[in-house]
């Protein structure tokens, strides 16, 4: 009479198991790392956002406005830029000027973006 042993024995089922356990323990960070970009991508498009629509705003009535910038990330620098400091250069510009708007990583509140009559944007 012939056996039929068929199937995985208890140590291939163990190494798969491992290989895969390895995988997941690398996947994990790198997960993590670009969940965070995202939140900080998002930060920085809210407040481009934010920025438009003030100077928008300004431009059609001269006027002083004030929007609130709810923050997405978790961690205290931002990694997308490559930047060791906890501030990034804003693309935009104030009304009349050429500088550029420093925007700092927050972890917990909300950005606010002011513009004054004179067309200085702050971002704080």
């Amino acid at each position: 009479m012939k056996k039929n042993n068929k199937g995985f024995t208890l140590a291939e089922l163990l190494i798969v198991v491992a290989i895969i356990a390895v995988l997941v323990a690398i996947a994990i960070p790198v997960f993590t790392s670009q969940l965070e970009k995202s939140r900080e991508a998002t930060d920085l498009a809210n407040v481009r956002a934010a920025y438009a629509e003030i100077v928008t705003q300004y431009l059609e009535n001269d006027a002083s406005h004030s929007i609130t910038v709810k923050v997405n990330q978790k961690q205290s620098k931002w990694q997308q830029l490559g930047s060791t400091n906890n501030s990034v250069a804003y693309i935009g510009t104030s009304i009349g000027s050429t500088g550029r708007i420093s925007v700092e990583a927050k972890t917990t509140g909300t950005y606010n973006v002011k513009i004054s009559k004179s067309g200085k944007v702050t971002v704080d």
